[in-house]
């Protein structure tokens, strides 16, 4: 029975010690952010998000979304140039992706599932990523940061032929989100094997 307590103790330390190092390089990757000449000068790409889905798969998806949450409070608290509106976008969409990746991994874990549950989140973040902005989002945006007609310009000085908001959220960050994602699941699938040992306290 002991043994059995001081088991559980030992791989609940190792679950919040490894969720607490995790988010601190989340937190970190979120400084090596680039702007792509495709995208509007407010939608920047990072890989913020590998290390909340190597926690969602090694740890489980509560450790995921502790990850996202500490990356996003600390960004808002410590260099936020949004008001919180970026943090609320990379919180929803991230704990969309590795969410559904984590509990389809944690049923069979295998390459198979960890594949499937990585492409069901980008997926499922990608749908509610036009939702999201265009519902919460930007209409936050708009009222704190800056009016509709400037952040349509912003897409417009991309494509011209933009002619709403919704049109530009589809033609943008749709496809763009599902990329990001897509890169985030191919780095974790080529790093996963070689750290899921330290993860698992092997090493």
């Amino acid at each position: 029975m002991k043994n059995n307590i001081a088991s559980k103790s030992k791989i609940n330390a190792r679950v919040i010690t490894g969720t607490a190092m995790l988010s601190a390089l989340s937190y970190a990757l979120m400084f090596i952010e680039i702007s792509l000449p495709i995208m509007p000068f407010f939608i920047k790409f990072d890989l913020s998000e590998l290390p909340a889905l190597i926690a969602s798969f090694g740890y489980g998806p509560i450790s995921g979304i502790v990850v996202c949450l500490i990356k996003n409070v600390l960004n808002l608290l410590l260099k936020s140039q949004t008001m919180g509106v970026g943090e609320l976008s990379n919180f929803i969409l991230g704990v969309l992706f590795v969410v559904p990746a984590g509990i389809i991994y944690k049923r069979n874990k295998s390459r198979k599932n960890a594949v499937l549950g990585a492409a069901v989140g980008a997926i499922i973040s990608t749908v509610v990523c036009f939702f999201s902005n265009y519902y919460i989002v930007y209409p936050i945006y708009a009222k704190i940061l800056m009016p509709e007609d400037v952040i349509l310009s912003a897409y417009r000085a991309i494509l011209p032929s933009v002619k709403n908001l919704q049109q530009a959220i589809l033609i943008f960050n749709l496809p763009f989100t599902f990329c990001k994602f897509a890169l985030v699941a191919v780095f974790t699938f080529l790093i996963y094997k070689h750290i899921s040992p330290i993860l698992k306290g092997k090493l």
